[in-house]
C-alpha cells in the first residue's frame, strides 16, 4: 500500500480558476473582490450577521479577545484538551490562561468545571468544538449570562457542525475558524471571525488593519495588528466554501466506513456522535482502551512502517511548562489513549479498510 497521509486538501479546477483570476487582477494582497465575497458568503453560510477574515485561526482568537477588552489582570477559561493556539492567543492579551477539564462523552469543555473555575477576574470562556463536535453551548451560555462573561467559540475544527440544527460560529458572542491546510476548507493559512454583533465586527476590522483611522490616512490612535487575509487566499477560500457541503458529506461517509470496520471491537472508541449534533469530522479520532502514552506512541511508529500517517491527541495545555497550572483527570486520561487517523476527500474505501485491518492486527 502506498503512503496514506493523515490529511490533504481537495483542490479542483474551481480553486485554480479563482486563484488565477485573483493573481491576474493584480490585487494580490489585502484588497480585492474575493475578500469581501468570501466574508459575505461565510457569514451567510454560518447564518450570522458578519464575518471578518484574518490571517490565521490563532490571530482570529487574539483579535476576538482584544475586541471584547481582554487584557492584563483578566482570566480566560479554556478546555485543557485543545491545540496550543487556544492558550497562546490568551497570553498575547496579557490575560491568564485557566484550564478546566473536558466531558468524556464529547471531549469538549465541561460546563461544571467552568463554573468551579470562575473568579472575579474571569472575563471570557473559550468553548472549543474539538474534532468538529460542538461543545455544550446551551449550558455554557447560561453560565456566561449568570456571571456576565463573554463566550468565544473556537471552531477551528468544526466548519459546518451543528448543535440542535444551528451552525457553530453563531452560538456565542464570537466564533473563530481556521483555514489551515488540514482543515475542512482551506486557504493555506487563514481564518475567519463570525459574530452577530456589528459593533464587535467593526472593532475587529479596525484592529486587524493596524488600527488605522477610516477618515485620516496613516493615523493610528492605538496599537493595531496586521492580521489581514490576502485576496489570493480569499479566492481559494471562496472556491472551497462553494464546495463545503460536498466536502463535509464525504467526511461523514469516511467516518461511517471507519465505524463499520472498528465499532464492533469494544476496546476502540471512535469520534463521538449524538442525535442533537451534526459532527463535521475534522479528523478521525480513535481511543484504545487500556492504552497509555508509551503504547500509543509505539502504535504510531508501527503504523508509520505500514505507510499509515497518524497523529497523537493533543497534550493537555496544563502539561506545557508555561501553563503548568492545573490537573485535569479526563483530559489526561483521554490524551494518552488517542490517535488521529487519515481523512481527506480522495481517501478510498480500500485505504480505509487497510488502515482498519492494520490497526486491528497491531493492537491484538
Amino acid at each position: 500500500m502506498k503512503f496514506i497521509p493523515i490529511s490533504k486538501p481537495s483542490i479542483t479546477k474551481k480553486e485554480v480558476d479563482y486563484v488565477s483570476k485573483a493573481v491576474s487582477s493584480g490585487w494580490v494582497s489585502s484588497l480585492g473582490k474575493y475578500i469581501e465575497k468570501f466574508e459575505n458568503q461565510f457569514a451567510k453560510y454560518c447564518k450570522v450577521k458578519r464575518a471578518v477574515s484574518v490571517s490565521s485561526g490563532t490571530t482570529g482568537l487574539h483579535l476576538a479577545m482584544e475586541a471584547i477588552g481582554v487584557g492584563p489582570g483578566d482570566e480566560v477559561i479554556i478546555p485543557d484538551l485543545t491545540f496550543i493556539a487556544t492558550a497562546n492567543a490568551v497570553t498575547y492579551t496579557g490575560a491568564k490562561v485557566v484550564t478546566v477539564d473536558i466531558e468524556k462523552d464529547t471531549l469538549c469543555i465541561c460546563p461544571n468545571s467552568i463554573k468551579k473555575a470562575i473568579t472575579r477576574k474571569t472575563k471570557a470562556i473559550i468553548a472549543v468544538h474539538l474534532n468538529g463536535y460542538p461543545a455544550n453551548m446551551k449550558l455554557i451560555n447560561q453560565i456566561a449570562r449568570q456571571y456576565k462573561l463573554y463566550v468565544i467559540e473556537d471552531a477551528a475544527e468544526a466548519h459546518g457542525a451543528k448543535l440542535f440544527d444551528k451552525k457553530v460560529g453563531g452560538l456565542g458572542h464570537l466564533g473563530v475558524f481556521s483555514f489551515y491546510g488540514n482543515k475542512i476548507i482551506t486557504t493555506g493559512e487563514g481564518g475567519m471571525i463570525t459574530t452577530n454583533d456589528v459593533g464587535l465586527s467593526e472593532r475587529i476590522k479596525f484592529l486587524r488593519d493596524h488600527a488605522m483611522s477610516k477618515s485620516k490616512k496613516y493615523w493610528h490612535s492605538e496599537i493595531g495588528y496586521n492580521y489581514r487575509l490576502t485576496n489570493i487566499q480569499a479566492a481559494l477560500g471562496l472556491a472551497q466554501l462553494e464546495r463545503i457541503n460536498k466536502l463535509i458529506s464525504k467526511r461523514v461517509s469516511i467516518y461511517k466506513r471507519y465505524y463499520k470496520n472498528l465499532s464492533k471491537i469494544n476496546k476502540f472508541q471512535l469520534n463521538r456522535t449524538n442525535s442533537s449534533v451534526e459532527v463535521s469530522f475534522w479528523l478521525i479520532s480513535l481511543e484504545i482502551k487500556d492504552y497509555n502514552e508509551n503504547k500509543r506512541n509505539e502504535l504510531i511508529k508501527k503504523l508509520r512502517k505500514h505507510n499509515i500517517d497518524t497523529r497523537p491527541y493533543f497534550y493537555p495545555i496544563s502539561d506545557m511548562p508555561m501553563f503548568k497550572i492545573s490537573n485535569t483527570e479526563i483530559a489526561h486520561e483521554i490524551h494518552q489513549k488517542g490517535i488521529f487517523l487519515p481523512i481527506f476527500y480522495d481517501l478510498k474505501n480500500s485505504e480505509i479498510d487497510y488502515i482498519c485491518e492494520t490497526i486491528i492486527k497491531l493492537t491484538k
